[in-house]
């Protein structure tokens, strides 16, 4: 009797799994760069079950130097994908129709890291600095800031010199440029390794300058939006990947032994990425996954005041949604 007992439970098992097996619903997530502990709370929630519970089988595509999150939604490679806000606005504005659906990240980590040596110790004295910028999306920011302080970005002594930055700091390193563009839980820290002293820097946040923008916001295409079918799947996917990011704050080690699991390049190390975890639990502190009008106004605001070439040249309509993560955070 307890063999057959033992049998019959088994074969449930098994059926239960395949029929989770065949009725989970496949989301396919493209991240903005790299296997690394930036996006820690979505390794966490795919390795901790938490897409299971919701019925979703998640597949989570690395991006890299060569990859624009954007241009693979629009192609059909993605259903949603980790954006920066600026990025997704301007390319709102041309044409392909980013939606942000939640909003995981609350503070911004970039910032410019400058060589003391170089004479800058205010945003005053960039003025006739070479300062490296990253592009492919990510020179909206810094585009922004530099109309707010009335700074040319074309030269000259009343001007900044752009360095368009490759995704290193070999431009600080080699003293090509008094500042580059680094974040606070990736590139200073490579700055560091490379030898030089804190104190030897001077580093100006985004976020301490007034001029912070969102970003890894999480973003679909407004026309999915129109099926009740998709709509339920991003309402689990959000709840899901949200209890991940608590989860990674809470344990931040655990969290960052995750990603390393899932780094197929071997690329990353353990100090590096226990680093940044702790860094990336400051940026997703305080958010439940819901988007903060306030910050977005902010963040519009300061795209728009971009002078004679502001970064998107209308206020955007239908940019972002409350409908899944209202109903995500019941």
């Amino acid at each position: 009797m307890k063999k057959k007992l033992a049998s019959l439970l088994a074969a449930g098992v098994v059926s239960l799994a395949a029929f989770h097996a065949y009725a989970a619903d496949e989301v396919t997530l493209q991240l903005k760069w790299v296997t690394q502990a930036q996006f820690a709370g979505y390794y966490v929630a795919k390795d901790k079950g938490f897409y299971e519970e919701e019925g979703l089988d998640v597949e989570i595509k690395p991006g890299g130097p060569d990859i624009a999150p954007a241009q693979v939604i629009a192609g059909g490679g993605a259903d949603v994908i980790v954006d920066w806000m600026p990025s997704a606005l301007a390319t709102r504005e041309k044409g392909v129709p980013l939606v942000n659906i939640a909003q995981p990240f609350k503070k911004s980590g970039m910032m410019l890291t400058c060589l003391k040596e170089s004479g800058v110790e205010t945003p005053e004295d960039f003025k006739g600095k070479t300062l490296g910028v990253w592009f492919f999306g990510n020179e909206y920011p810094f585009l922004s800031w530099m109309a707010h302080l009335n700074i040319p970005t074309d030269g000259g002594p009343d001007g900044v010199t752009v360095l368009k930055q490759g995704f290193n700091v070999d431009p600080l390193i080699q003293k090509q440029a008094a500042c580059i563009s680094t974040m606070t839980y990736n590139e200073y820290w490579q700055v560091i390794d490379a030898g030089i002293k804190p104190e030897d820097l001077v580093t100006f946040k985004y976020e301490d300058q007034g001029v912070a923008t969102l970003e890894d916001g999480l973003y679909v295409l407004e026309d999915k939006l129109k099926d009740p079918a998709f709509k339920e799947k991003m309402v689990k996917f959000v709840r899901a990947s949200m209890k991940g990011w608590k989860y990674a704050e809470e344990n931040p080690d655990e969290a960052a032994e995750i990603v390393l699991e899932n780094d197929s390049t071997g690329a990353q190390t353990e100090e590096h990425q226990k680093r940044m975890m702790g860094e990336i639990a400051k940026l997703t502190a305080g958010s439940n996954g819901a988007l903060d009008e306030a910050d977005y106004k902010r963040t519009v605001e300061s795209l728009l005041a971009g002078g004679s070439d502001p970064v998107i040249s209308k206020e955007p309509e239908g940019a972002w949604t409350h409908e899944i993560t209202d109903e995500a955070l019941k």
